[in-house]
């Protein structure tokens, strides 16, 4: 577990992160483990890389992937539309979220 990341999400921080082959600029929402034992992070992305080619939207990224991670000093208002607390994909644990 990282707990920059639970701190980002607790003070609505936005993250910078290498995601694969990219950087990305993600709002994080929630921080958990799922039943495969991987740690995943979803996120609102505001912009940046995407393997999907929309570089603006949720995703539920692969915490192994990421490679880099900077809280930066913005932060972000709160949930955006869309989300839904106690994610499902994070079936064995949630560490934090919104």
């Amino acid at each position: 577990m990282n707990p920059a990341i639970c701190q980002a999400i607790q003070n609505r921080k936005l993250l910078q992160i290498s995601y694969k082959w990219g950087y990305r600029t993600v709002e994080p929402h929630a921080y958990g483990r799922n039943d495969n034992g991987h740690d995943l992070l979803r996120v609102y992305q505001v912009s940046g890389q995407s393997d999907s080619d929309e570089p603006i939207g949720w995703k539920l990224l692969n915490c192994a992937d990421i490679t880099g991670l900077h809280v930066l000093e913005q932060s972000f208002s709160g949930p955006r539309l869309g989300y839904k607390p106690r994610d499902k994909a994070m079936n064995q644990r949630i560490y934090c979220e919104i």
